[in-house]
């Protein structure tokens, strides 16, 4: 955890860097996974199963009877937990349901746009060391209230060849389709493609290690749609005077624990609120678990100290965090400034673990700066706008000289003549 003090912005650029995840080997693995997948479907997927994890794929899809075991191992608090939680993320996502729009542009021309959702969306939850139940919720209910007529789900089984129950019970809950026991680039893979086990999707969704990352990557645009560029987890947190060194200890250590990529920043007023800090975290993440991450993640993390509320405010924004803190006298005041950041946590009661989990807004947010041209996961994520119009035979006489001239001018005389050919059959039936 270096500590620097008003660092030159020239330096800013450097010191923004995430910790690099663009490794040609994994490429060179991934690509060669995803071409497996794509010529031989199930067989290639049980066959990475075997080279990978070291189990046999006896079913690839969870069975109604897996289901019922899985709900009935999970308890009454996780289950309760998990419907208060449900509750809230829907409320603020149905929130967000777009409506349509009809705008008349001139007589005779009516333009609509419709929100229209995405037909089959593949969702992925990462498995590996923390089974992410949450994520399921994040995904599966936008889509599920988008509207989206299909939603399958894949996500790695455990050592014992089982999904972990709370996955299924979430995924049941939230009304997903079908529910996959793979994971990895193979996963993604078969999302894109389909195999004769695996649904083919429109559109994959969801976070991942760097297989899956890659995957998405070298599938999303040509295979397949994404939800969008995404690495390792990161949070950065704003404090002054105001804010308690505990707190602010606490979230850096809740982002450093998801693995050893993740990136905690702090961005302070005063060297001694910085060092405060740094005391808190030592002191609390000596008694936390999973202990190997939090040591790599806070190797790769900066404590900020500047003299200038206007310097901080920057560096948050040339930062571009996937989670920004504000811990700050006024903070709305800084909040308004904020204009790159997945999503914004205010006051010293706003922990990251509530929006990861139940306050209502997402938590499947952009990493690695795209957070300044990308939005976290919406209802509009799960929603395509599809465009109508109407024009009357008077709105297009009206509109023709516009068009005809636009048309010319660009060299292109069939579609000048698309309308001319509708001109001549209205002046022929007036003659009549």
């Amino acid at each position: 955890m270096e500590i620097i003090v008003n660092p030159d912005r020239s330096r800013w650029p450097e010191l923004c860097l995430r910790p690099s995840s663009d490794n040609p080997l994994v490429r060179e693995r991934v690509a060669a996974i995803i071409e497996r997948v794509r010529t031989d479907g199930d067989e290639a997927l049980r066959a990475l199963s075997l080279e990978i994890d070291r189990r046999p794929l006896e079913t690839i899809e969870v069975t109604p009877a897996e289901f019922d075991e899985a709900e009935a191992q999970v308890s009454r608090p996780v289950k309760d937990a998990v419907a208060r939680a449900m509750a809230n993320i829907l409320a603020f996502h149905k929130a967000q349901f777009p409506r349509e729009v009809c705008v008349e542009t001139m007589p005779g021309v009516k333009c609509w746009q419709r929100p229209v959702p995405i037909g089959r969306v593949g969702l992925y939850v990462p498995g590996g060391t923390a089974p992410l139940f949450s994520t399921v919720l994040m995904l599966a209910l936008p889509a599920r209230l988008a509207g989206c007529r299909t939603i399958v789900l894949c996500t790695p089984a455990g050592k014992d060849g089982k999904v972990a129950p709370e996955v299924l019970f979430c995924a049941r809950s939230c009304g997903v389709d079908a529910v996959y026991k793979i994971g990895g680039a193979q996963a993604v893979a078969a999302m894109a493609y389909g195999t004769p086990t695996v649904l083919k999707v429109d559109k994959i969704f969801g976070p991942g290690n760097q297989y899956v990352t890659t995957a998405k990557q070298l599938l999303g645009g040509k295979v397949v749609s994404i939800d969008m560029p995404a690495g390792p987890s990161e949070v950065m947190v704003m404090a002054d005077a105001s804010a308690r060194p505990a707190f602010v200890a606490s979230d850096l250590l809740s982002q450093a624990e998801h693995g050893p990529d993740s990136q905690a920043m702090l961005v302070c007023d005063s060297l001694s609120l910085a060092q405060a800090v740094k005391e808190e975290v030592l002191s609390q993440a000596s008694r936390l678990g999973r202990e190997d991450f939090i040591e790599a993640s806070l190797s790769k993390s900066r404590f900020f100290v500047f003299d200038s509320r206007e310097e901080m405010i920057d560096l948050a924004n040339a930062y571009g965090a996937e989670h920004l803190i504000i811990s700050m006298r006024e903070p709305w005041q800084v909040a308004d400034r904020i204009t790159a950041a997945g999503s914004v946590f205010i006051g010293n009661y706003s922990p990251e673990s509530a929006g990861d989990y139940a306050s209502g807004t997402n938590h499947t947010l952009p990493t690695c700066g795209w957070a300044a041209s990308c939005s976290g996961v919406n209802i509009d994520s799960f929603i395509r706008k599809m465009t109508l119009q109407e024009l009357s035979s008077e709105g297009l006489g009206a509109l023709s000289e516009t068009i005809i001239t636009m048309a010319q001018a660009e060299g292109l005389e069939a579609h000048a003549n698309a309308v001319r050919v509708r001109l001549a059959e209205n002046e022929e039936e007036d003659a009549q």
